[in-house]
């Protein structure tokens, strides 16, 4: 088994690829087959695998969870550190905290246009990490 954190500083809300940092730590660890986790140590940011070819996607994910999770709802008593607060925490409720992915001959088993994303729910830029496990 091998591990790593990787480090990645976000602009504020929005979605950071993170695919070639995965990728490359999966490369170097000569692993063959086997299985790579990546868990982010947040709890207003998340993970997901989605499409990475065309940037309408992107935007289009953050309106749909920006309607479903709107910033300021009345609602909401949790706002200790602004009117995004508490939406942050709902959106990566419903997104992920890790994700599972296959290696096979020594490389992510991801699909054409499938991309690792860290999703950033809060307004301002944040430092987060992401540890990545690797098991053969």
């Amino acid at each position: 088994m091998q591990q790593t954190v990787l480090e990645f500083q976000t602009r504020g809300r929005g979605l950071t690829e993170i695919t070639r940092e995965v990728a490359d730590f999966v490369a170097d660890s000569g692993t063959s087959q086997g299985l790579c986790h990546v868990f982010i140590r947040h709890t207003s940011a998340s993970l997901f695998i989605n499409e990475n070819a065309d940037l309408d996607v992107q935007r289009d994910l953050e309106t749909f969870l920006g309607d479903l999770v709107p910033d300021g709802d009345p609602r909401y008593v949790h706002t200790a550190e602004g009117p995004d607060d508490m939406p942050a925490h709902v959106r990566t409720l419903l997104t992920h905290s890790d994700l599972t992915i296959p290696i096979t001959d020594g490389r992510l088993a991801l699909g054409t246009w499938q991309g690792i994303f860290l999703w950033e729910h809060r307004h301002r830029a944040h430092h987060r990490k992401v540890i990545v496990t690797l098991q053969s």
